[in-house]
């Protein structure tokens, strides 16, 4: 496995949309994080049943979703797009046809170009279903190969990037997040799932070299958007999810510790973390992600974004059109207004980044620690740590001072009901043993047998 013991970006100043020290390049000839944002644009079907009797008119769906969206990118000039497959949960359980929907959508890009010029990449995202509880071990297995072989057959088909959402320990970091229970989320997140992301990115990074495809990223939504989303709603702390949101990128870590190279996946509000440590490209979303879900972040991913995305829209219709090809005018101009800043010249594009995350850094605690300076700190923090374990304690402790130091002299609102929970995390958090297996004996002693880890020097 790789390991990152210092940052590859150590200033903020490096920090900023449609730059990455080491970009990607396409088979089309996109350069992802060479200095331009492309739009990468997410789209799902309306709600209806996903079986037999049904294939034949979602097949007709997509493809008439990817021609009407390429063609509106093509209208509008854009320089290249992503087109984001993921599959829904019946498409994972029968990768055949995740397979037949991915060449249609193959095909839909490749007319696109010959007719028009418009580059274009497809991000395979099959949904992890191992995420659902009560299942039994051959359960989770059968899941977990039906995912591998979306991998398999659509890397084949010729899909490029190979990301998912992976859920291994998700089910007790919930407990944690409901609880408020730090400790427990630092074990979901630093033993579970770090054990669980290693297993499958092994596997994903090996289908993907054998396909020439391009292993890209993982994402803690199931982790970290579950708290924002949580908090959103008030039924969790905002600081605590601002924490939680700073642990999960040891975890999304983990993928390019396996061989993952970007760009990653937009729905890891902590991928500035990822792009500061490794200097690879990442996608983000935000403002433009409202259509899926409502967050206090807003403009500010898009700072740092390289690709830029609307996380997942229904194909229903708007006024304007059909949803998905809404969102790509949308993402097209917001890609547009960055490029622009960035042909002006450095200064230009640092004072529209320092605009996006001014707006937001002072209104919201979740924002605020993803504010490229914070982003530094947390990266330092956590290629200082030995092991996941540490790393997820050294990068919470730090994400508290963080948060109360900016709270203490006055650079961000906080409520007056949040300061008790950056006490109780602080204490928390600093009463935690220095040692992996000593934290792990201690943790053991208060969880059931299903989050028993046997090897704990694993």
């Amino acid at each position: 496995m790789a390991t990152f013991r210092s940052p590859a970006i150590t200033t903020s100043d490096e920090l900023i949309f449609g730059q990455a020290p080491r970009p990607v390049t396409t088979r089309s000839g996109m350069v992802i994080g060479g200095g331009t944002v492309y739009p990468e644009l997410n789209f799902t079907l309306a709600t209806m049943p996903v079986n037999e009797a049904t294939f034949g008119d979602i097949r007709s769906q997509y493809d008439k979703i990817a021609r009407e969206a390429l063609a509106r990118a093509a209208d509008l000039s854009a320089p290249g797009v992503v087109i984001e497959f993921e599959t829904l949960p019946a498409m994972t359980d029968n990768p055949a046809w995740a397979a037949d929907l991915c060449k249609v959508l193959l095909e839909a890009m490749a007319d696109a170009q010959a007719e028009t010029g418009l580059l274009s990449a497809l991000r395979i995202t099959p949904n992890d279903n191992r995420q659902t509880t009560g299942q039994d071990a051959s359960q989770r297995s059968r899941h977990l190969d039906n995912m591998l072989n979306v991998f398999d057959l659509c890397a084949a088909a010729g899909a490029e990037f190979l990301s998912v959402e992976s859920t291994g320990g998700k089910e007790l970091h919930d407990q944690a997040i409901l609880s408020g229970d730090i400790r427990k989320a630092i074990y979901a997140l630093s033993v579970i799932a770090t054990a669980d992301m290693e297993m499958l990115w092994d596997r994903i990074v090996d289908i993907a070299n054998r396909h020439d495809a391009i292993p890209a990223g993982d994402t803690a939504c199931a982790f970290g958007n579950t708290s924002m989303v949580l908090a959103d709603r008030k039924m969790l702390p905002r600081v605590f999810a601002a924490v939680d949101r700073a642990v999960t990128a040891i975890r999304s870590l983990v993928a390019h510790e396996c061989g993952a190279i970007g760009p990653g996946k937009d729905c890891g509000y902590e991928n500035p973390i990822l792009k500061a440590i490794t200097g690879m490209p990442m996608s983000m979303e935000g403002k433009s992600a409202a259509c899926a879900h409502l967050s206090a972040i807003g403009n500010l991913p898009m700072a740092m974004a390289d690709l830029w995305s609307n996380e997942s829209v229904q194909n229903i219709k708007l006024l304007g059109g059909m949803a998905p090809t809404v969102s790509m005018e949308q993402l097209i101009y917001d890609c547009r207004l960055l490029n622009c800043a960035s042909a002006s010249g450095q200064t230009a594009a640092l004072q529209l980044r320092d605009w996006l995350v001014a707006g937001d850094a002072t209104l919201d605690p979740q924002a605020f620690i993803l504010a490229p300076d914070n982003v530094i700190e947390l990266s330092r923090t956590i290629t200082a740590a030995p092991d996941h374990y540490r790393a997820c304690r050294d990068v919470a402790i730090k994400a508290v001072d963080l948060l109360s130091n900016a709270h203490d002299d006055g650079r961000m609102e906080l409520d007056s009901r949040e300061l008790p929970w950056l006490e109780r995390m602080d204490q928390t958090l600093k009463s935690m043993p220095d040692e992996r297996t000593d934290f792990i004996e201690q943790m053991q002693a208060e969880l059931t047998d299903e989050y028993i880890v046997t090897d704990v020097n694993a």
